[in-house]
């Protein structure tokens, strides 16, 4: 079970590292980009959200298991 917490903390601290390198590179564009999103319509945010969440169980599932 340790290890599973060791994974899940490592996938985190690798998520924080990616969604800060846009932020870091164009912080003018990522503004831009927050302030598109602001003025969004929620309907079409958690259709972007459902997006990334299926594409991401998709691409996990593609790589298989963790543990061989």
């Amino acid at each position: 079970m340790d290890s599973l917490w060791l994974e899940l903390g490592r996938a985190f601290c690798l998520l924080l590292v990616i969604e800060g390198i846009i932020p870091f590179l164009y912080p003018t564009r990522w503004r831009k980009l927050l302030e598109l999103a602001v003025h969004t319509d929620p309907r079409t945010l958690r259709a972007i959200g459902l997006l990334s969440m299926l594409l991401g169980v998709a691409g996990i599932s593609l790589l298989g298991p963790a543990i061989p």
